[in-house]
């Protein structure tokens, strides 16, 4: 029973954390979107004959700004699926199951 418990409040525990990991790279995410576009607007309102390499370098940022939140999608589906702590749950109340 008390396993059962002890499991039921890692699993929950970690449905929370990867709602926080989803929710605050969206977030982070979503503010350097914002930010690049803004700053690609500048650019090349003050330098139009730049536009083409200020677009080049926007598109690799964008990419750099999206592999930071599928990173943060890998590190959830691995908590998700292979839960670390729900091991070492097992292990410090005796293995039983």
């Amino acid at each position: 029973m008390e396993l059962g418990n002890l499991m039921a409040q890692v699993q929950g525990m970690t449905v929370v954390a990867v709602g926080l990991i989803f929710g605050l790279g969206a977030a982070g995410t979503a503010i350097g979107f914002g930010l690049l576009g803004g700053r690609l607007l500048e650019g090349i309102a003050r330098q139009p004959e730049l536009r083409g390499m200020l677009t080049g370098t926007m598109f690799l940022i964008a990419g750099l700004l999206d592999a930071v939140a599928m990173i943060g999608i890998g590190f959830s589906l691995y908590f998700i699926f292979a839960n670390p702590f729900a091991g070492a749950v097992v292990k410090a109340v005796g293995g039983a199951g």
